[in-house]
């Protein structure tokens, strides 16, 4: 098990710490942690809008109160899940900017970063086509398509959804790199200190725009002669990626890295939901529009992780209830009330799980089970799939109730994970308490001596 524990250090602890120190992947995570209350707030109207789809008997209701306003009430969804790559935009260019602003020590501008990194993403928007040497606007008004002027048209401008993120991401961390090195070559115009600060950073980031403009077209106009453009490109490497998140192979080796990372001391899920953050969002977007997902939205707290990483809901109950070591006993009290939202730092480097060789083994089985139970069962229609997105602390059962616009099943669904997990823990969290009172009784006698 040293040996184990060695390997995982050695090969996944340092370079994935190392990853994680990287400004874009913090950037991407600060992106994904700053739009949760936005996903929220969007996915709770569209759980109230078909609410009459779970509860049938509540519909003629609804069509005479409610539905005759949903065109005013749903605008909180279209205009957040409708445009979450601009979400991203923003803040990664903002992050980013902040971030080289702090360590590089650039006279950049957070808000010029985030400005500029939107410039670059609305540049890549419209659809174009390269025909008898001249570039034009998409126009196409068909009854299965609307692309006006290059723009894509659903409930608002489709690349601004959940299919943009990526684009997005590109497109900002293009911009803030543009910006800085214009700021490191002094490319910028500067204005007397007798100027109000508002109208200096305004031609600050003049220069750095006609050159984040020029770039971008040229990459656009590239790839628009060449019979693509930058969201089919990389629609190809990141629709792999998908696919493979979407697999039962890849949730195992999703939560195998996470739970790797934190055995030896990293916070896996922050890590590891830097990268999955758009592409789960992304498939509980295509969910709501009649996919069967399994990985999407919170499937990961709703039925993988109840209780915290490593699915530990049913370890702290039973230490806090049924141990016999005092130590297991007092860390079980003291974590119950966090660990039914979701939250276990306390178990995991209290009790601990952290290069604890008796507890390894069920840390990366429990969630393993549990994610393969969950995955299955909504694989195979059994309980239906997340289409809202719900805070990450909800109990077990609530979550995964919401998050599946009220599928009782999925309640069900998340204890028998929950059980499931306990179950796969209690031959080791046996053992090691018995092994704990032991050290408690050594230890007594030697005081007593």
């Amino acid at each position: 098990m040293e040996k184990a524990f060695g390997v995982l250090e050695k090969y996944l602890m340092k370079p994935m710490g190392k990853i994680a120190q990287f400004k874009i992947v913090r950037a991407v995570m600060a992106a994904g942690m700053s739009s949760i209350p936005f996903t929220i707030v969007g996915s709770m109207f569209l759980v109230f809008n078909i609410l009459p789809l779970t509860f049938t008997n509540l519909e003629g209701f609804f069509n005479n109160t409610f539905y005759r306003f949903q065109d005013l009430y749903m605008l909180a969804n279209t205009c957040t899940m409708g445009i979450l790559a601009l979400y991203f935009c923003l803040v990664i260019g903002y992050e980013l900017t902040k971030i080289e602003e702090s360590e590089s020590k650039l006279n950049v501008n957070p808000l010029n970063g985030a400005l500029l990194s939107m410039f670059a993403f609305f540049l890549c928007l419209p659809e174009l086509l390269f025909e008898k040497g001249n570039m034009t606007l998409v126009n196409s008004v068909t009854d299965s398509e609307k692309v006006i002027n290059g723009f894509r048209m659903d409930a608002t401008i489709q690349r601004l959804g959940t299919t943009g993120i990526f684009t997005a991401i590109i497109m900002a961390i293009i911009a803030v790199r543009l910006y800085c090195l214009c700021v490191k070559r002094n490319w910028v115009i500067k204005m007397p200190d007798t100027v109000p600060p508002g109208v200096s950073r305004s031609f600050t980031a003049l220069i750095p725009a006609f050159v984040i403009a020029f770039a971008v077209l040229i990459i656009n106009g590239v790839l628009v002669a060449l019979g693509t453009d930058i969201f089919k490109i990389i629609s190809v490497p990141f629709g792999f990626v998908t696919n493979l998140t979407n697999s039962w192979l890849g949730i195992v080796v999703i939560y195998f890295l996470i739970h790797a990372l934190w055995i030896v001391g990293i916070h896996g899920a922050n890590i590891v939901s830097a990268f999955l953050t758009p592409i789960v969002l992304a498939n509980m977007q295509a969910n709501m529009n009649g996919a069967h997902i399994p990985f999407a939205g919170e499937f990961q707290n709703s039925f993988v992780v109840i209780g915290g990483s490593g699915a530990t809901l049913g370890l702290t109950l039973f230490i806090a209830f049924l141990a016999k070591s005092e130590q297991l006993k007092i860390l079980g009290r003291a974590s119950v009330v966090p660990g039914l939202f979701n939250i276990n730092e306390p178990i995991i480097f209290g009790m601990p799980i952290v290069y604890n060789p008796w507890l390894a083994i069920p840390f990366f089985l429990a969630p393993i089970t549990s994610a393969s139970i969950a995955y299955f069962a909504i694989k195979l229609e059994i309980v239906r799939p997340i289409i809202a997105q719900v805070p990450w602390p909800s109990p077990v059962g609530l979550g995964a109730f919401i998050g599946t616009a009220g599928d009782w099943k999925a309640a069900v669904l998340a204890i028998i994970c929950a059980v499931v997990a306990f179950i796969i823990y209690y031959p080791f969290i046996k053992y090691y308490d018995a092994k704990l009172v032991k050290d408690e009784e050594a230890v007594k006698m030697s005081q007593a001596a």
